[in-house]
């Protein structure tokens, strides 16, 4: 019984300690607020300098109301989305490839990383050029934004697999698809998460700076509408609603790792 204790001691103070984290959550964002309020109040900002939270909040009711807000954040998810799903896709089909084939890696790495320094905002305006102002432009941009750091954590991944699993597999005359499943996705999943979760965020900004370079709608659009009359208050509400995707989509990744990577509390 008294060792039955000592062992779940520890998972009783990890339990306290999340409970915590998230009860330190709203703390910190009331102060945030507050300071907020108080520096405008201070130092008298007008509200295209820098407007109260409370006008920010009754901005964000206005633009809620006559569902302006909600036609651009939808805009903009099914961007972010289109691009996660594209980019995603080829990236962890392309970095599985260039982990198991060293000659593949070695042909098309220095045009990959090549293309790493050309910066996203520069290939905007030839993606929209190429495919115009809809949403397949957007689309394009998310994808190629979030593809290298997912490549990158791909080839990693698969990579840590430990040569003795490889050959036990072999001597047990595993198919390649058995290999796969059993041994090299289970593997490099921890790392690919990793990726996964900078690259739900390097979406939203993917999304932003193809709306910047040329859209009629999305939250993108609405930054450079509000920046353009002097909107700041709608500026807040568009930032925020950009903040509030990234938050949301990296909580959905971390609970999907958190229930795909189970088998890893009971190794």
């Amino acid at each position: 019984m008294q060792i039955e204790e000592v062992w779940r001691s520890p998972i009783r103070v990890s339990k306290r300690l999340v409970r915590l984290d998230f009860a330190l959550v709203p703390v910190v964002l009331a102060l945030f607020v507050l300071g907020w309020d108080f520096l405008v109040r201070w130092q008298r900002y007008p509200p295209f300098i820098l407007p109260s939270p409370g006008v920010v909040w009754t901005r964000f009711g206005a633009l809620l109301a006559n569902g302006t807000l909600l036609m651009h954040t939808g805009v903009t998810v099914a961007e972010v989305l289109g691009g996660l799903a594209l980019g995603l896709t080829a990236a962890l089909v392309l970095g599985y490839g260039l982990a198991k084939s060293p000659l593949l890696e070695r042909l098309l790495s220095p045009y990959i990383v090549a293309s790493q320094a050309i910066p996203i905002v520069a290939l905007a305006p030839l993606l929209v050029i190429w495919f115009g102002f809809g949403g397949l432009s957007k689309v394009l941009v998310c994808a190629l934004t979030v593809f290298f750091a997912v490549l990158v954590t791909t080839i990693i991944g698969v990579r840590s697999v430990d040569p003795d699993l490889r050959a036990l597999m072999r001597s047990l005359q595993a198919t390649r698809w058995q290999t796969f499943a059993k041994l090299e996705a289970p593997a490099a999943l921890p790392v690919v998460f990793g990726g996964l979760k900078v690259a739900v965020t390097l979406a939203v900004i993917g999304a932003v700076v193809g709306e910047f370079v040329g859209a009629d709608r999305g939250l993108g659009f609405l930054i450079n509408l509000a920046r353009g009359i002097l909107d700041t208050p709608m500026l807040f509400v568009a930032l925020f609603s950009l903040v509030a995707i990234a938050l949301a989509l990296y909580t959905i990744v971390v609970v999907l790792e958190h229930v795909v990577l189970r088998w890893r509390r009971y190794r």
